[in-house]
């Protein structure tokens, strides 16, 4: 890409932040928390409910499948009721499943309850991102670089404190985290007023009618592809360590932080740089490369793999959402939807696949296929390269001119 500075932010404008954006940014770093919390839990699930590894890793299908619908239901929901009252709903629903979570008798009740947790962490950390963006000093730039801080924060503490209380039992981090989510509703309660309303309210289909946008439909096929391999990594690996919850939780710790760093701090430099369409392609090759040697080093290899593959995420998460948020002509949130709507079937389908491809074939080949995904994400963005150039150019100005204007749907 042509751009020369795409999330150009100063530190200073990153820190100055009215309250109620720390507030929704904290709330965001436990919710994402709750994607790699059983990370370092995933063989203790097993064992303590008497299930096989392909059962547990339903956890994650269970949840992503529900995430990737919810997409098409939370811009709905937002321009209606408002950002501040969806953020409230998704806490309180998160709240209610992840305590009935840590309750569950069998594998089957772990899977629905996470089901739930996944519908309200849809509804709120889509709705958190256009709240971030509305009301962040510094425009989208600092929004997104206080979101993509909040991920990888919480994508760091998610395993770290799977590991401290899952050490216990399996059930405490389910209640560790419904805890902090109760405290992430007071701060929300506390701290952000309602915002106005969109003009327009969203309707169920605009975010399916913005994908007719070739440059949306092509950043959201590239990250189906990319999120198949970040989900193979976050959701097999496990069961491939086969750890303790102690180092498993220290290795996926390591992993966040790599995220977290190379999203906020590294990306931004990189794309100055480079461009971001040839600094996404280039991750992508390097995540490719990392997961096959993952897939056929010793133990030693997997988690120094595991823990690199970090930054190339990381890298992928920030880019990908940038271009995601301005390659098209649909309003932000609504754009945001249809591409999250897009990507999270991929979160949803690696989990299921990775563990079933290892008892057809062995346990190299889900690392083969979680290679072959990312190369594909990689193609898609050479291929469609000029019109993405193109269509980012021309609609640079209208975002620019949308920064600070508050949006409630994602």
């Amino acid at each position: 890409m042509q751009r020369t500075d795409p999330l150009d932010t100063g530190a200073g404008s990153l820190l100055r932040q009215p309250k109620a954006v720390w507030a929704t940014a904290g709330a965001s770093v436990v919710a994402f928390m709750g994607i790699g919390l059983v990370d370092p839990i995933l063989p203790s699930i097993a064992r303590g409910l008497s299930a096989t590894p392909g059962q547990v890793s339903l956890l994650f299908t269970s949840y992503f499948l529900i995430t990737a619908f919810a997409m098409l239901v939370t811009g709905w929901v937002s321009s209606r009721i408002g950002g501040r009252r969806t953020l409230l709903l998704g806490l309180a629903l998160v709240v209610v499943f992840a305590g009935l979570s840590g309750t569950s008798d069998s594998v089957a009740e772990l899977v629905g309850f996470r089901a739930g947790w996944g519908l309200g962490n849809a509804l709120f950390v889509s709705t958190a991102l256009a709240v971030i963006v509305g009301a962040a000093a510094g425009g989208s730039a600092a929004a997104i670089l206080l979101y993509e801080s909040a991920l990888g924060l919480g994508m760091a503490c998610g395993p770290l404190l799977g590991a401290l209380l899952g050490d216990a039992s399996w059930r405490y981090p389910f209640f560790g985290t419904a805890a902090l989510m109760a405290v992430g509703f007071l701060c929300i309660t506390a701290f952000l007023k309602e915002q106005p309303r969109p003009a327009r309210r969203t309707s169920l289909l605009d975010p399916l009618k913005a994908l007719g946008h070739g440059g949306l439909a092509s950043v959201a096929a590239s990250a189906f592809f990319y999120n198949y391999t970040f989900f193979t990594v976050l959701a097999f690996t496990p069961f491939v360590l086969d750890m303790t919850p102690y180092r498993s939780g220290a290795v996926f710790f390591a992993w966040g932080v790599l995220l977290a760093v190379f999203s906020v701090v590294v990306a931004p430099r990189l794309q100055r740089r480079f461009g971001s369409l040839k600094v996404l392609g280039g991750s992508l090759l390097l995540l490719a490369a990392d997961v096959l040697v993952l897939g056929y080093g010793d133990r030693g290899t997997a988690v120094v793999c595991t823990i690199l593959s970090g930054a190339f995420i990381g890298v992928n998460n920030t880019v990908y959402t940038e271009l995601a948020l301005g390659v098209s002509d649909a309003p932000r949130p609504v754009a945001s939807a249809g591409y999250n709507f897009v990507r999270w079937f991929a979160a949803a389908a690696a989990p299921f696949f990775a563990p079933r491809i290892e008892e057809w074939t062995d346990v190299h080949v889900p690392f083969v296929v979680a290679a072959v995904t990312a190369v594909a994400g990689a193609a898609v963005v050479a291929v469609r390269r000029r019109a993405l150039v193109h269509e980012v150019q021309e609609l640079e100005p209208r975002h620019a001119a949308e920064d600070g204007v508050a949006v409630f749907a994602d």
